[in-house]
């Protein structure tokens, strides 16, 4: 059982997709994904949340090499990041946060110019580190961009209209809007310590064939709010977003942000998104970036991802639409606010991405912190942060 669970853990941090899209994304060479044999993805997906400090180091810059994954091609003009003035900033402060957060990486970017740099734990900036669940924020621009293109009409459309095989369940009434900010009211336990919870139960269960696993699960939760009344934090909700995407537009998550956002906005180097075992994209992490790239990103979201979202797409993102119970700090369509007006993405073991729309800074963390999830590193991490912000904005 618990190895079960653990596997089970592991999966929740992502998603599994349903029915083929029709473009065709570029798959990784290191790792094949083999029809009807994922019993190694399976051993390895089971360990990641326990693996060692030694095997993190190792393996979160390399994760293609573990897992079967898709290729988020970039083109062939870069979008240059130039050297600013250098922040005024204490070396031991920047030395001991390092150290005391296992930081790997740590870039910030005023006005889009670099003016600070940092790698440590054998990183450079030809890596590309793994997400966890920074990724959200990069699905929730996809659906900017969907809008955007015709292929969704609104967030305010109900779900079903695009999986249909919800209709009758929980989730029959509740828009993309309410998936986007995890207020569905449907029932879910995200408890990855507990044998009884969702991400311990949801991909445990045989699953019909030419069935979607993810909304084979989700159908079945009962509701437990009105939609739109509480926030709980789902990543079953993501994932339901991520088949939703690739649905709409038939087309692959790497393929969909490749064209969108990838080519288009100049990011530097490839990315790396993992797949479940029916080939698609696990849509609530793991995706593996550059760390610039991920600066790349946060600065794409405070430029308002102009031609390719919505005009008003990141500012509504980047709004506090569920109240998640601490003052100061709420949740948006996939990015979380915070005080001083701002926003960001962030992962299990220290990954984030934080915007200052104000100052227009924007700072990128890639970590390997010793837990997934720890309350104290959380708060030394964003405390440290403000101080870079207010130290950038001067």
């Amino acid at each position: 059982m618990m190895r079960k669970l653990l596997l089970a853990s592991m999966l929740a941090l992502g998603s599994v997709s349903g029915q083929a899209a029709q473009a065709q994304a570029v798959q990784s060479s290191d790792v094949k994904l083999q029809s009807g044999d994922n019993s190694g993805l399976r051993k390895v997906g089971a360990e990641v949340l326990f693996w060692s400090q030694a095997q993190r180091d190792a393996n979160f810059p390399h994760m293609e090499r573990l897992f079967p994954g898709h290729i988020v091609k970039a083109g062939g003009k870069v979008r240059p990041l130039p050297a600013g003035t250098p922040l005024a900033f204490p070396d031991a402060d920047l030395d001991a946060f390092i150290a005391a957060q296992n930081i790997a990486g740590l870039i910030v970017l005023k006005d889009g110019k670099i003016v600070l740099e940092r790698y440590a734990r054998g990183y450079s900036r030809e890596g590309r580190w793994t997400s966890f669940s920074v990724a959200k924020s990069f699905t929730s621009s996809l659906v900017g961009a969907a809008i955007q293109d015709g292929y969704i009409k609104s967030v305010d459309e109900p779900v079903t209209r695009y999986i249909p095989e919800l209709a009758g369940s929980g989730y029959d009434g509740v828009t993309i809007a309410q998936l986007l900010t995890m207020t569905s009211g449907v029932k879910w336990n995200e408890d990855y310590t507990d044998p009884k919870s969702d991400v311990a139960r949801m991909f445990l269960e045989a699953v019909p064939a030419a069935e979607d696993p993810t909304v084979f699960y989700m159908k079945k939760l009962p509701r437990e709010f009105a939609p739109g009344a509480k926030w709980v934090y789902k990543t079953g909700e993501t994932n339901l977003i991520g088949v939703l995407v690739m649905r709409a537009t038939g087309k692959p998550l790497a393929t969909y942000l490749s064209e969108k956002i990838w080519q288009p906005y100049g990011m530097e180097q490839d990315a790396f998104w993992m797949v479940d075992p029916s080939g698609h994209e696990v849509s609530g992490c793991c995706l593996s970036v550059s760390l610039r790239d991920y600066a790349r990103l946060g600065q794409f979201a405070l430029e308002g991802g102009k031609g390719v979202v919505p005009a008003d797409w990141y500012r509504q993102s980047t709004t506090a639409h569920a109240d998640i119970g601490v003052p100061g700090y709420g949740y948006g369509y996939q990015w979380w606010t915070y005080p001083e007006g701002r926003f960001g993405a962030q992962g299990i073991f220290g990954q984030a991405i934080r915007v200052d729309p104000k100052s227009k800074v924007v700072i990128a963390v890639s970590a390997a912190a010793p837990k997934a999830s720890d309350g104290d590193y959380g708060k030394a991490r964003t405390a440290f942060l403000n101080r870079l912000f207010e130290a950038a904005a001067k």
